[in-house]
């Protein structure tokens, strides 16, 4: 009788390669009933992903992936529930929106002083004009023959002391959770394994997360391990913060990331989504089919 929910997926919005309506699309032919739409940095693709959740009868959490800085490190902070019209919310988004503009091309510049031309062109032809990020570049090197894969290229030119890393400065995680509240939404840490955390780190972020309003860490994510779930759910006890689910799905490409294709919550964990209006209505609509 429990709906499949889906807390975290990427458009052509931001870095995914489907449409926000082909997102949907895929979801609803996967099962999911309650999927987020949280692309990086923007909700561009949210009214999109509506009109196509109303036609295939998925429920559309709007959402957002905020990039914040915390500890020296990129973080990344999902909100839930977004009021997408709210103005701090707006300047915000916008704020990052500019920084990542500069940034994609000083990843571009980076690039050709190794001998690599056109990369930021490449990497803005696959955005189709949108948000560009690390990953448009990474695909375009791949096309390119610079490397096998997407992760390949992270581990040689993009990540940190790599020829094309351009160090982060985001959001603090203070503006980050104040303009997701501001919203009306709730602010959770995104797949907190990819870290690399310390136990004391980690205790640390999720502390001051809750210290500020967040409510939430996603528990089980595309990225995490069963022994990662287990572990994130004790945080989240330990931290009294409510847990999330979601796949982090980019492409049909990736076999390992797929929507809905998620385990339970370990026990004792609460849902996020425990108590939203939505999720009520697809498991008494579940309840009468079946009865």
């Amino acid at each position: 009788m429990n709906s499949k929910v889906d807390l975290h997926s990427h458009s052509t919005a931001s870095d995914g390669t489907l449409s926000p309506t082909d997102l949907v699309r895929r979801a609803a032919a996967a099962g999911v009933d309650v999927l987020a739409l949280t692309d990086h940095d923007t909700t561009e693709g949210l009214d999109e992903a509506e009109t196509a959740a109303r036609a295939v009868g998925v429920c559309l959490v709007p959402g957002a992936e905020i990039s914040v800085t915390w500890g020296g490190r990129t973080v990344h902070v999902l909100g839930l529930g977004l009021d997408r019209k709210e103005p701090a919310l707006r300047r915000g988004l916008a704020g990052l929106s500019e920084y990542r503009a500069w940034r994609a091309e000083e990843i571009g510049r980076r690039l050709a002083k190794q001998g690599i031309d056109g990369a930021y062109e490449g990497a803005k032809a696959l955005s189709n004009g949108r948000l560009i990020s690390r990953t448009h570049f990474a695909r375009f090197l791949v096309a390119r023959g610079a490397a096998l894969d997407v992760q390949a290229v992270f581990k040689r030119f993009l990540l940190r002391g790599k020829p094309g890393h351009v160090p982060g400065e985001w959001a603090t995680l203070e503006d980050a959770v104040g303009w997701i509240r501001s919203a009306g939404g709730q602010a959770v840490v995104a797949h907190p394994a990819r870290y690399g955390f310390t136990r004391t780190r980690v205790q640390r972020l999720l502390g001051e997360l809750r210290e500020l309003g967040g409510e939430g860490v996603e528990v089980v994510s595309g990225s995490h391990s069963r022994e990662d779930a287990f572990t994130f759910a004790r945080h989240a006890r330990e931290q009294r913060l409510l847990a999330s689910a979601g796949s982090d799905f980019h492409t049909p490409g990736n076999p390992w990331v797929e929507l809905g294709r998620l385990p339970d919550l370990p026990e004792g964990c609460a849902p996020i989504w425990h108590d939203w209006p939505c999720v009520a209505r697809h498991r008494d609509a579940r309840r009468a089919s079946v009865g």
